[in-house]
């Protein structure tokens, strides 16, 4: 379901694919052949969400805002499964692995990785092309050509579901 709120209502790009049961409200906007999947809950009602390009927000997501504090995830950018993202921004290229928490005014560098069921907490600032893991997140290495393949494979690979789904949809 796609919902205004209080004057504000979702920019979503044609080539995006949203798929059933997902939730979006308010001041969000979602790029070019992005992908949000099942039961994904993006609420714009605080502060507003920015999704770029070719962005994958994978199922039972929740992004979210505090007040005068926005969200922002740039290009290419995969969420995994069950992820919170609150109030931070997501550089280029980068991945957080499933099950992980990003809080306010964190940021993730550009082709950085978060490993599954982290936490990275309010204001830290995980360097570019670095893997951070943990309770909360440590930088524990820096990011290999086959980390950087494997996270350019999956982008890719979501674009293209996101696009075969859109036509099963659109024939519905």
């Amino acid at each position: 379901m796609i919902y205004p709120y209080q004057g504000k209502e979702p920019c979503i790009a044609e080539s995006a694919f949203i798929a059933d049961y997902v939730t979006i409200t308010g001041d969000v906007t979602i790029g070019e052949e992005s992908t949000i999947w099942y039961n994904t809950v993006i609420r714009g009602d605080v502060a507003p969400t920015s999704i770029g390009n070719r962005v994958n927000v994978q199922d039972n997501s929740v992004l979210h805002q505090s007040p005068n504090n926005p969200l922002t995830l740039e290009d290419n950018v995969t969420v995994g499964h069950q992820v919170i993202l609150h109030s931070c921004t997501v550089r280029k290229g980068a991945l957080i692995g499933m099950g992980s928490i990003v809080l306010d005014n964190a940021e993730i560098g550009e082709g950085a990785f978060i490993g599954a069921g982290s936490l990275v907490p309010p204001g830290k600032i995980i360097p570019p092309n670095t893997m951070a893991f943990g309770r909360p997140a440590k930088v524990i290495r820096d990011i290999t050509e086959e980390d950087r393949k494997d996270m350019e494979r999956i982008v890719r690979e979501y674009a293209e579901k996101g696009q075969f789904y859109k036509s099963i949809q659109n024939k519905s």
